[in-house]
Order: C-alpha cells, then structure tokens, then sequence
C-alpha cells in the first residue's frame, strides 16, 4: 500500500466534471485506488461513491492504492488533483 495526502484546490472540489476527470485519471491505473477524507472512504474509480464522499476546495484527502502500479498511481493523482482547476 502507498499514500499520500493532497490539498482539493479546484473551486468545485471534486464534484461532476472534475470528479469525472479524476475518475477518468484511476482508471489507467491497474491498482485498487481509494480516496479516504476523515472517516469516508470512496473507490477512486467510481464517480457515485467520490462525490458521496464530498470533496470540497480546501479539503485535505488521502489518496491510496494498493496493486502493482500503486506509487504511479497516487503519484499520478496527488499531482493531478494539486492543479486541477475548473
């Protein structure tokens, strides 16, 4: 397993289209990803389960993942996530 923590900077969070976006981005990657903000959990490949986690701008998220690509993976999505804007 590999983690890191990132800042939500896009004025809309993760919702809709960035949320999509995002979701997107998970998918090219082979390992179970998960987005954890407090006690909430979300699979980082499926855009019903990341907006019930409701990640906001200015949010500080977990992102996880365990498999064979897991360092690309949170790598990929923490840089992703740090300069998305709307």
């Amino acid at each position: 397993m590999y983690a890191q923590e990132v800042e939500i900077v896009n004025p809309t969070g993760l919702h809709t289209r960035p949320g999509n976006a995002f979701v997107k981005k998970a998918k090219e990657f082979t390992s179970t990803i998960n987005v954890i903000k407090g006690e909430k959990r979300a699979n980082a490949k499926s855009l019903l389960t990341l907006m019930k986690v409701g990640c906001s701008m200015g949010d500080h998220v977990t992102i996880e993942a365990v498999g064979p690509d897991e360092v690309d993976a949170v790598d990929g999505l923490v840089a992703f996530v740090a300069t998305l804007k709307d």
